[in-house]
């Protein structure tokens, strides 16, 4: 249970720090601050800027023992990490706060960052180089310290609570909204400058291949492209933190669905609306944000709530309403639209059977007790319903399409009846 099923994929992985994981002496141990005359060594090469003795030092004197005070954390944050330092001195930053962070990991009150900090960042148009490295280590402290509370059964004390909860600060989350937007459309999004020596060899789709659950400790000049893919599975990481850190995350992804929908209306690419709904993390806001993206295209919207039922009621119903290209052909409108239904139907799914409109702590006990998914009335369909539905929809694109049929309309309504039959 340390991990729930909706938090499986984690934005950043710890690094592998050999010989430094507790034993069961030093576990039982209670950490301390580093010895103050160790420590005044340290503040002195601070003092002195001698970079490379202050990480020496405190690489030698972090152990599961002893951990830096608060102060000395947020001086590597601010004053070298988000520096204009040579690349091997913010790495060698980066790899030492994440060695502090998985030997004592980041509360409420003593991480080294804050939101005020995070937004200036985001939003710096002098682009420090570091600032990618930054983010990987904010998601980390989130995350861990999310996982932590989770098991203690005190997400009210999080630092997820204290930055990203909708319920108490939903202006931040709404500036999550805005920078992935910015990260994915490239409007307003404020990339590092492309490397023209860059090789195919060493090009962002080929460091790219890595699981997102698991990045590489990303190299700070990084290629646009490859630094606009980071941040955008980063922010993903946060939104789902997001959904689920208040009581109700059904609330939650109501309010973060709201504020994405106008953006999603107004992306003029497929292929970025498809990566903004294909790599959102929360099965939940997914789920939502087609809801409302259907509702949106209906003739006449539901009022019911979301269930199989509606999902058939909408393949009735939708029609293309959403900004295209000028040279999008008037099938390919529709192929889109059958893909976000499978992708509904999916996610719709998930909800279900992950209990995923419980809050967290409620759900870890239901994961415990091996519920079994609640269904509503409305959930209950059968084959024959989805048969006629698709055979309406497919008279419906014969008006409308013409002859011949395109045979991709036609592999997507396929793929919605086998996820139907699969889900039925």
């Amino acid at each position: 249970l340390d991990k729930l099923h909706s938090f499986r994929r984690s934005g950043v992985q710890h690094l592998f720090f050999q010989g430094i994981a507790p034993n069961r002496e030093t576990q039982q141990q209670k950490p301390e601050l580093i010895p103050r005359g160790k420590l005044s060594m340290v503040r002195t090469t601070m003092e002195e800027n001698f970079l490379e003795g202050t990480l020496h030092l405190l690489n030698e004197f972090v152990s599961c023992q002893h951990y830096p005070p608060k102060d000395i954390i947020s001086h590597l944050i601010r004053q070298v990490l988000l520096n204009a330092h040579e690349e091997e001195i913010l790495k060698d930053t980066y790899m030492l706060l994440m060695k502090i962070q998985m030997l004592h990991p980041a509360n409420a009150a003593t991480v080294g960052w804050d939101w005020t900090l995070l937004k200036f960042i985001m939003e710096d148009q002098e682009k420090p180089p570091g600032r990618l490295l930054f983010l990987q280590y904010v998601v980390q402290t989130l995350e861990d310290d999310l996982q932590k509370n989770l098991r203690l059964h005190l997400l009210q004390k999080s630092i997820a609570k204290k930055v990203l909860s909708c319920d108490m600060c939903f202006s931040n989350v709404k500036e999550v909204v805005k920078w992935l937007v910015a990260a994915i459309t490239g409007v307003g999004f404020c990339q590092p400058q492309e490397k023209p020596q860059e090789t195919p060899s060493s090009s962002a789709e080929a460091r790219a291949e890595h699981s997102s659950s698991a990045p590489s400790l990303a190299s700070t000049q990084a290629p646009a492209a490859f630094f606009a893919q980071k941040v955008m599975l980063l922010l993903q990481r946060m939104l789902s933190i997001a959904v689920e850190v208040d009581r109700s995350p059904t609330c939650s992804s109501h309010k973060i669905a709201d504020e994405i929908f106008p953006f999603i209306l107004n992306i003029p690419l497929r292929s970025q609306r498809e990566v903004l709904l294909n790599t959102m993390e929360s099965q939940l806001l997914r789920c939502r944000l087609l809801e409302l993206l259907f509702q949106h295209s209906s003739d006449v919207p539901s009022t019911s709530s979301m269930s199989l039922e509606k999902i058939l009621y909408f393949l009735s119903h939708f029609s293309v309403l959403l900004h295209f290209e000028d040279e999008t052909a008037t099938w390919q409108r529709w192929d889109e639209m059958l893909q976000y239904l499978s992708l509904l139907l999916m996610s719709y799914r998930s909800v279900i059977q992950e209990h995923l409109r419980s809050s967290l702590s409620d759900r870890m006990d239901l994961m415990v007790q091996k519920a079994k998914p609640r269904l509503q009335e409305s959930d209950s369909i059968t084959n024959l319903d989805v048969q006629v539905k698709i055979e309406d929809f497919i008279s419906r694109m014969q008006r409308v399409l013409g002859q011949p049929f395109p045979p991709q309309i036609q592999e997507k309504l396929f793929l919605l009846q086998e996820l139907f039959s699969i889900v039925t």
